[in-house]
């Protein structure tokens, strides 16, 4: 059964927080503060997108994005992540609807692009390239990735909101 993608409710921030530390549990090159992340974009309202994935009425994942900012000034960018998806429903495909879905929800919001940390070879699949053109201190450049959805690409370093510092 194909899983059913629709916008986060209040009644679903605990399921959310469940799906995301069971998601990156065992993940390498993560500091386990994926849930607290999301939890502090909310509070914050710079919670921008926020979509579940549900199967018979259970939610198996998850798909943040939150606005970033770029140090040349361009507006409407945005940073993915995290994405989580359930252990026993990883590569079923949920990942691909829920990323289809956040793409989908960016350009109807007039979004310039986007900007996410991952692996190449998965996130490739979407149109995400690492770009020369825009860094992300500290982080090797081939996992810092970028898809511009308007006609430019900005120049120039990325910050993420100061919710990505959350430790609890």
């Amino acid at each position: 059964m194909p899983a059913k993608i629709r916008d986060e409710v209040p009644a679903d921030v605990l399921a959310i927080e469940t799906v995301t530390v069971a998601a990156f549990l065992s993940a390498t090159h993560t500091s386990h503060t994926e849930q607290y992340v999301v939890n502090a974009l909310r509070r914050a309202g710079a919670l921008s997108i926020s979509l579940v994935a549900e199967i018979d009425d259970v939610l198996v994942g998850h798909v943040a994005l939150s606005p970033v900012n770029i140090s040349d000034g361009s507006a409407h960018w945005f940073g993915l992540g995290p994405i989580s998806v359930l252990p026993a429903r990883q590569r079923g495909g949920i990942g691909s609807a829920l990323m289809q879905a956040a793409l989908a929800a960016l350009r109807q919001q007039s979004a310039q692009g986007c900007v996410l940390l991952g692996d190449p070879s998965y996130y490739g699949r979407f149109g995400f390239r690492a770009s020369p053109d825009l860094v992300l201190p500290g982080v090797p450049p081939e996992y810092f990735q970028a898809l511009p959805l308007g006609p430019m690409t900005p120049r120039g370093i990325v910050t993420y909101h100061l919710a990505f510092e959350a430790t609890s």
